[in-house]
C-alpha cells in the first residue's frame, strides 16, 4: 500500500525571507468498491485501513448489517479495487441510493432532510445511558490530539477516536472526515467491539453528513473541537445525540441532550452580571 506520507522539497516564505525545506505531504489513494462483481462506489482516502473503511462505509449505508454478511474481502492495490462477497446484502439499496428523504424531529414542525438510506441505518439512541463528565471531555480531547501524529507532521487529515471514559479504544484518520469514522466502525464490526457505550472524539466541524455517520455507528455522544451545525443539531436532537463543540481552552459548549453530562444533572449557573 502506498505510504500515507510522502516528503518533498518547498520553498517556504516567512519573515526571515524564503528558505528551501523539506516538509511532510498527506498522500491520497482512488479506491473502488465492487459488491459482487458490481462496481459500488470510488472514495479518495488516505491509503491505510482500506479494508476497515470499506466493511464500515458498506455497513453505514445498510448494504450489509454486520461483519459476517461479508464472505470475502480481497484488495487490488495496483489496480485501486477492493472486492467484496456478501452472503446476504439490502435488496432495495439501489433504488434507495440518493434519493432524498423527509423526516420529522419528533413529530415537530421542523425537517430534517436526509438520504433514504440515512433514514434506515441511523440508530435512535434516546435510550442509551452512557454518560460523562466535563473534565472527561477535556482529557479525551486531549489524548486524541496528542496522537495525532500524522495531522501533526502534514496539517492534511482528519482524526477520530473510539473512546471509552478510560482513554482511546481505537483511532483513525484520513483525509475524508467520513472515512475517518468508517474505518473505526469497521474496525469494531470486525473484532466485536461495543460502541453504545462509547464516546466518538473527532477533530473537525460537526456537520449533518458527520452527525448521521455517529448515528449509523450507534455511538450517543460526540466530542470536536470545532462547532456544530444547524442541521446537524437538528438531527441530533431528533436522533438522542449528545453534541459537544468547541472544546478547547479549558471550555466547552453542550449543544443537545445535556442530560448526559453529569454536571447538568446539578444545575446550571447563571451568568452573574455585575
Amino acid at each position: 500500500m502506498k505510504p500515507v506520507e510522502v516528503k518533498r522539497e518547498i520553498l517556504r516564505f516567512g519573515d526571515g525571507g524564503a528558505e528551501s525545506l523539506e516538509d511532510s505531504i498527506v498522500t491520497e489513494y482512488s479506491v473502488t468498491i465492487k459488491v459482487n462483481g458490481q462496481e459500488f462506489v470510488t472514495m479518495v482516502c488516505t491509503p491505510d485501513y482500506i479494508e476497515e473503511m470499506v466493511i464500515g462505509y458498506l455497513a453505514s449505508e445498510g448494504i450489509i448489517r454486520k461483519y459476517s454478511d461479508i464472505e470475502d474481502i480481497w484488495i487490488q492495490e495496483k489496480e485501486g479495487f477492493v472486492h467484496v462477497k456478501t452472503s446476504q446484502m439490502n435488496p432495495v439499496y439501489k433504488n434507495l441510493q440518493g434519493k432524498r428523504y423527509l423526516t420529522s424531529c419528533c413529530g415537530a414542525s421542523r425537517t430534517g432532510f436526509v438520504f433514504a438510506t440515512d433514514a434506515l441505518t441511523a440508530k435512535k439512541l434516546h435510550k442509551t445511558e452512557t454518560e460523562i463528565e466535563v473534565e472527561d471531555c477535556f482529557r479525551l480531547m486531549e489524548e486524541m490530539q496528542d496522537s495525532a501524529h500524522l495531522f501533526q507532521n502534514t496539517g492534511g487529515v482528519h482524526n477520530a477516536s473510539l473512546c471509552s471514559l478510560f482513554g482511546p479504544v481505537v483511532s483513525r484518520m484520513d483525509i475524508g472526515r467520513h472515512n475517518a469514522l468508517d474505518k473505526i466502525f469497521g474496525h469494531c464490526l470486525k473484532n466485536d467491539i461495543s460502541i453504545q457505550d462509547k464516546v466518538i472524539v473527532f477533530s473537525g466541524r460537526i456537520s449533518s453528513e458527520i452527525l448521521l455517520k455517529v448515528a449509523k455507528i450507534g455511538c450517543p455522544i460526540v466530542l470536536s473541537k470545532s462547532a456544530p451545525t444547524e442541521l446537524a443539531l437538528k438531527l441530533a436532537e431528533e436522533l438522542g445525540i449528545t453534541t459537544i463543540g468547541f472544546i478547547r481552552n479549558r471550555s466547552l459548549n453542550v449543544y443537545t441532550h445535556p442530560e448526559r453530562v453529569a454536571e447538568a444533572k446539578y444545575g446550571i449557573k447563571e451568568s452573574q452580571v455585575e
